[in-house]
């Protein structure tokens, strides 16, 4: 065996064989590891997964380069410093090419493959398949969508939501301090009512692995017309095992990708079913235009969070809210506005090309979410054309025309109302009030808490009304839509009682003076504002009054809310010594 100047011997494989499989080896163990940590889909229509041969090919290149380069048998050349070298550039070179050609054409092919697809999949060549990816039907808003009472509007955000959650997770020392709640609060229908929800996750990686044996106990529930929040604790022994906090295999990504190595998922979504049992539900996204253009949902996969049992549906149950997701959707309608009539009539001419605004909301509608956004024109108008109501479970939408104020113009008319005060509104959610498109917000103070509510008119974005309550804000909107004749007197509520007083009772409530009225006719009490009806202070017990007040939502309501009182006749007065 020939040996260097140094006496010593070369090490590592001699035969080409050798060399091949501790390339492959190594290219093995990295591709292994990107793969475990960056989780790729196994699919020709995703770019992570050119990326990741194109990882492979290179790393065994390069270990062909190192391998081949050192340990090549061949006879000892004397370098121009006079020093003896094993190497022979002939055969080196011969045998890297024996190597790295196939790996080389590998690389060349899915170059090609992945231009062509990038071609084919262009909007200049299939903008008809791009705008069609979203069948859009007209509707009538005031059918579609139901009005509904005061009591069931959502009157919390995503934020104020998230706030609640954290304040009531806060209250349990136990959970506290080795877990916190999720930032992503998912909005569902749960048993009638708008939620949302949030898994806990671990507090930090030695949390994780004091507690991962019994998983995470508890998940959140914040209820958006109520506002309360609550804390489940699921059953000993039946915890939230995967999760997106799990570091290892118990990562709900991970999971998913050794279950389904060749689907793409779009982020799967925290939800719980009726019976209160935790789920992901982990869209499938696939290509439709080309090899890479059009993206949609087919079907979604449900993860048990508990058990991590997967089923795939292409048809998903019905208690499912969440799968085709609002920034989807609004790109698909963005494609079925612009390629209305064609590619160049997008770029040229504009003629009838529409996007959607920026933002959206949900509303609930037939025990499904639907997701909310405004329509306007190209050139991003302050006013909207319509909007779009999308159900994201089935992706069924429809149009609803009309004109009117942008959501941030309905902002901007809400926080004026109040500019002394520096509210902030949230993004507007759509109600139907008295048949009338109707944006819906809360004005929040600088430490998030809700002070007061606002309606919009969509149409007129000058009606507005802006209250502490819900209730007077509604009674106070509607009044306006019938002074300015957009609906008929008749459709206002006019619920009132008369009765003689028979108890007063007040009370101040952030900076307002209530004052709660009980009746000789009833049992419930009727809350009027002072400042609202400031007649209502001078009142007396036995004084004969008519309220006009918010309907009863139930038998079990003993506070109603109180518009307008008016006296009608005066108990008799005792005049100090008279007879």
């Amino acid at each position: 065996m020939r040996q260097n100047e140094s006496g010593a011997k070369r090490r590592g494989p001699k035969s080409k064989l050798g060399k091949i499989l501790v390339n492959l080896c190594i290219t093995l163990v990295i591709g292994a590891v990107y793969f475990y940590v960056s989780l790729p889909a196994l699919n020709l229509q995703s770019g992570d997964f050119y990326f990741f041969v194109g990882l492979l090919c290179m790393v065994y290149i390069l270990c062909a380069l190192v391998t081949s380069g050192s340990n090549l048998s061949a006879p000892v050349e004397t370098a121009p410093n006079g020093r003896a070298v094993n190497f022979n550039l002939k055969e080196y070179v011969t045998f890297i090419k024996q190597q790295c050609l196939p790996i080389g054409l590998l690389l060349a092919l899915l170059l090609v493959v992945a231009v062509v697809g990038n071609v084919l999949s262009m909007p200049l060549f299939r903008a008809a398949a791009y705008r069609d990816l979203l069948e859009v039907q007209n509707g009538d808003f005031a059918a579609d969508v139901d009005e509904i009472s005061f009591n069931e509007i959502p009157m919390l955000d995503k934020g104020s939501a998230a706030m609640l959650g954290d304040r009531q997770m806060g209250n349990l020392p136990d959970m506290v301090s080795q877990f916190e709640v999720s930032d992503v609060y998912t909005q569902i229908n749960y048993q009638g009512s708008p939620v949302r929800v949030a898994p806990l996750e671990y507090a930090d990686l030695i949390k994780w692995f004091t507690n991962r044996g019994n998983g995470l106990p508890a998940y959140v529930v914040v209820n958006m017309v109520t506002q309360q929040a609550n804390v489940v604790r699921l059953p000993d022994g039946e915890g939230i095992k995967y999760a997106m906090s799990e570091p290892l295999n118990r990562n709900i990504l991970r999971h998913l990708r050794f279950q389904y190595p060749t689907f793409m998922f779009s982020t799967p979504v925290f939800e719980i079913d009726e019976e209160g049992r935790p789920w992901w539900i982990a869209p499938r996204v696939v290509k439709t235009i080309g090899l890479f253009g059009g993206a949609d949902i087919r079907g979604a996969v449900l993860v048990d969070a508990i058990t991590g049992g997967c089923t795939y549906y292409e048809e998903v149950p019905t208690w499912v809210d969440n799968v085709y997701t609002p920034e989807l959707i609004m790109q698909q309608y963005n494609y079925h506005g612009t390629f209305v009539n064609g590619f160049l009539n997008s770029i040229f001419g504009q003629r009838d090309v529409t996007v959607v605004t920026e933002g959206s909301n949900y509303i609930a509608l037939n025990d499904d979410v639907y997701m909310y956004t405004g329509v306007t024109s190209v050139n991003s108008d302050q006013s909207n054309l319509g909007f779009l109501l999308s159900n994201q479970r089935t992706k069924e939408t429809k149009f609803y025309t009309a004109p009117g104020a942008t959501e941030n113009s309905a902002m901007a008319s809400a926080r004026g109302m109040v500019q002394d005060q520096g509210y902030t509104a949230t993004f507007p959610l759509l109600l139907n009030i008295s048949g009338e498109p109707t944006y819906f917000m809360a004005l929040k103070d600088a430490n998030s808490l809700v002070k007061m509510y606002a309606m919009v008119n969509v149409s007129q974005y000058q009606v507005a009304a802006v209250q502490p309550t819900v209730a007077a804000t509604e009674q106070e909107y509607v009044r306006l839509l019938g002074d300015k004749g957009i609906t008929a007197p008749e459709e206002l509520p006019q619920t009132e009682v008369t009765g003689r007083i028979t108890d007063i009772r007040s009370a101040v409530m952030e900076g307002n003076t209530y004052l709660f009225l009980c009746l000789d006719n009833g049992t419930v009490y009727y809350s009027v504002r002072a400042a609202q009806s400031p007649a209502a202070v001078l009142l007396n017990l036995g004084d004969t009054v008519t309220i006009e007040h918010a309907p009863a939502s139930g038998e079990g309501d003993t506070i109603l809310e109180g518009y307008s009182i008016k006296l009608v006749r005066a108990a008799p007065r005792v005049t100090p010594g008279g007879e």
